[in-house]
């Protein structure tokens, strides 16, 4: 009898001391969320709202504690008081702004990669492009807002010219990101693409962080800790390659090299060059990671050395141009990442360049060497979900010297030191899952115009249903001179643009359509009053000029089996007023129309990947001195459609093939047209025509890896 007393006892003691705690939930349009989890931090004391919001009940817990109410879509609520005064709460959650469904800022930017919440092109896509034959660039030409300039290879972007855009390898700038060729033969980008698995490629409107580029920047992030040690072979009608990743616990190396040899190439597929010594190349590379406690340190390098003789057709020179060219390239690059605590970030990293070119042209010898540096810290400040802050400085350094010589010309130097100081900060802003703010300032000093220049920059995006959202970005961009000018002419000032872009993005179900019309104004521009870049020539930042245009872009891997593809269409309308044109004209890299399809199928019963790349581009102005008027005609359209096959061996062979311009178009870059006039007055000419209308490549690629599993389809 004395046990039920005492236990009836204790039951009236606890109900005594039990306290309530009761209230309703609601997100900030005062609309009811129910099924939000509410509960006391580190109790099982809790309850779930009903449809009307409401919550209630009951805790013995006393004195100060936490009260957490979560749901899905919105931010978690956390409340620290005394549980005597959590009675009759009001309580407003605001949604989470890191949803899959918020709004992103996205204004003029194409992301790749696994973390991007809004794909238009993968890593996958650089290599299976059936145009690109393995070149990340030849890639990105298929985009909107590129410009096709067949015979150069380089990214010509909105009505900019290619060193307009910069390059970055894990946010530190590359200085010379292109292998040198010869005239009217494309250039390639430098590095191998198995390297790299995020690739941001910006058409405008960038970040503050980013500086010395008036119309893009391209940012290639190398790849994260690899999940197996594994040896890439590579068997090609042009070469080999052979790569290696080992890993151990808290590191891992990766390593690839090659060797390029044209001669047997050119021997059965002779081109309109006269070879002395078709191209020869060696490269290597090598990205060592070493994880941290709370991030990663990088360290990658690159080197290569390529050289090639030959005899190109000129019509004011009867035997050919003699051209021969030796290039040596290191890349350096230093990165790390990681988390200083829960809500501060730091990234910092530096890179150093050396290049060095031995031209010979006919009896002119040119001997270039460039050594450029690059510094920069970056921190970024989470004070919470909806506000971010990123601030860091940077410092670039280039030393630049030519020695040129020939036949009536002693040797004589020319050089230049660039270096260039910045500061830069930047605020994300998400008012709400469906709008969102980056504004940003980049302050930069050179110590060679001893000249400052301040960007702002600021992107707004508006998220318009589940699906869309429309975007707005403007910013304010300067760029030296390049060194052809700057090693004659130290005397000027930085070029600078301004760029406004409106953005539309639709994104369902693996299908992506974007549309962007944008307008770049663009002063002080470098002149000059001759027909080249030359010692004495006279210089000034008179130039003037615009590009405006819309670009479309619809990729869809869904409504058809086994099929992906994408269509993009670029509407330029540029002039400029700059170098030695004689008045305000469309400039000759620029194309009005640009169209680009490309297309993929699986075939499952043959194990195979069928690839096609099309192109179309308008004809580009050039000048025929037998009219009135400069750049006073056009070339003809070009057309090229280019297919590529991945044939599945076994689970770890590939074999590929491609062919470039599989049609044989005719396409001409331009023309060329004599110094002097005939006797009858007229200026002879002849077309400027690819070394070779068609490319055909074959390979054997080989994984070896611990798992057995692994191949490199997901490379081709």
């Amino acid at each position: 009898m004395k046990k039920a007393i005492l236990v009836f006892i204790f039951l009236i003691s606890a109900s005594v001391s039990a306290q309530s705690i009761k209230g309703i939930v609601t997100d900030v349009k005062n609309n009811p969320i129910p099924q939000a989890n509410v509960y006391l931090e580190g109790t099982y004391d809790g309850a779930t709202t009903n449809e009307k919001g409401e919550f209630a009940f009951k805790t013995t817990e006393k004195g100060t504690q936490t009260l957490v109410v979560s749901y899905i879509g919105f931010e978690t609520y956390t409340m620290i008081g005394d549980i005597a005064y959590m009675k009759d709460l009001k309580i407003q959650l605001r949604e989470d702004v890191n949803s899959l469904d918020a709004v992103i800022l996205s204004a003029g930017t194409f992301s790749a990669g696994d973390n991007s919440k809004v794909n238009a092109l993968k890593p996958l896509d650089v290599v299976t492009t059936a145009s690109a034959l393995g070149d990340f660039v030849g890639a990105l030409q298929t985009l909107p807002g590129t410009t096709t300039v067949a015979e150069d290879g380089r990214l010509f972007v909105r009505g900019g010219e290619a060193e307009e855009t910069q390059i970055f390898i894990d946010g530190i700038k590359v200085f010379t990101p292109y292998s040198p060729s010869a005239n009217n033969t494309p250039s390639r980008g430098r590095y191998s693409p198995f390297l790299f698995d995020g690739i941001t490629f910006s058409t405008g409107g960038y970040s503050a962080e980013y500086g010395q580029a008036l119309s893009s920047v391209l940012l290639l992030n190398t790849t994260g800790e690899p999940d197996q040690e594994k040896t890439d072979v590579s068997i090609m009608t042009v070469g080999a390659a052979l790569g290696n990743t080992q890993k151990w616990k808290n590191s891992s190396l990766s390593v690839n090299a090659s060797y390029v040899n044209l001669a047997t190439y050119n021997a059965i597929f002779k081109d309109r060059n006269e070879w002395i010594k078709p191209v020869e190349s060696a490269s290597g590379e090598a990205v060592f990671r070493q994880k941290t406690n709370n991030g990663m340190f990088k360290l990658y390098t690159a080197f290569d050395a390529s050289n090639f003789e030959l005899i190109q057709e000129d019509i004011n020179t009867p035997d050919g141009v003699h051209f021969k060219l030796n290039n040596n390239n290191l890349y350096f690059n230093g990165s790390y990442k990681g988390m200083l605590s829960d809500s501060w970030t730091l990234q910092t990293g530096m890179s150093y360049t050396h290049a060095k070119d031995k031209i010979h042209i006919d009896d002119a010898g040119i001997n270039d060497t460039q050594n450029a540096f690059h510094a920069k810290v970056k921190l970024k400040h989470r004070f919470n979900n909806r506000f971010k802050l990123n601030f860091g400085a940077e410092y670039m350094a280039t030393d630049f010297n030519e020695a040129y010589e020939d036949a009536v010309t002693p040797s004589v130097d020319y050089g230049f030191n660039n270096n260039i100081s910045a500061a830069f900060t930047e605020a994300d802003i998400f008012f709400s899952k469906n709008l969102a703010l980056k504004a940003g300032l980049r302050l930069e000093y050179s110590a060679l115009f001893d000249a400052a220049t301040l960007s702002p920059r600021v992107s707004m995006a508006y998220k318009t249903s589940d699906k869309s959202q429309v975007s707005l970005a403007y910013g304010d961009f300067y760029q030296n001179p390049n060194s052809d000018v700057l090693k004659f002419e130290q005397d000027l000032q930085a070029q600078h643009t301004s760029h406004y872009i409106l953005n539309y993005q639709y994104n369902s179900n693996k299908q992506i359509f974007r549309a962007e019309a944008y307008y770049k104004n663009y002063t002080d521009l470098v002149k000059y009053d001759s027909a080249y870049t030359s010692f004495d020539a006279n210089y000034n930042n008179q130039g003037k000029g615009f590009a405006k245009g819309i670009d479309l872009f619809w990729r869809d891997n869904s409504s058809i089996k086994n099929v992906d593809y994408w269509v993009s269409y670029s509407l330029l309308d540029s002039e400029r007023e700059y170098k030695n044109y004689a008045n305000a004209a469309q400039p000759n890299f620029a194309n009005t129309h640009n169209l680009s399809v490309v297309g993929k199928y699986w075939v499952d019963d043959w194990k195979s990947q069928i690839g096609l790349s099309y192109t179309l581009a308008s004809g580009r102005t050039y000048t025929n001195p037998n009219e009135t008027g400069f750049l006073n005609q056009k070339t003809k359209a070009y057309n090229s459609l280019s297919l590529n096959w991945a044939y599945l061996l076994s689970p770890q062979k590939i074999l590929y093939f491609s062919v470039n311009n599989v049609l044989g178009f005719k396409n001409i870059n331009g023309y060329q047209f004599a110094d002097q006039p005939d006797i009858n007055g007229n200026f002879a000419s002849r077309s400027l025509r690819p070394a070779n209308d068609q490319f055909f490549f074959v390979g054997f690629f080989w994984t070896i890896s611990e798992k057995g599993t692994d191949n490199q389809l997901n490379n081709l």
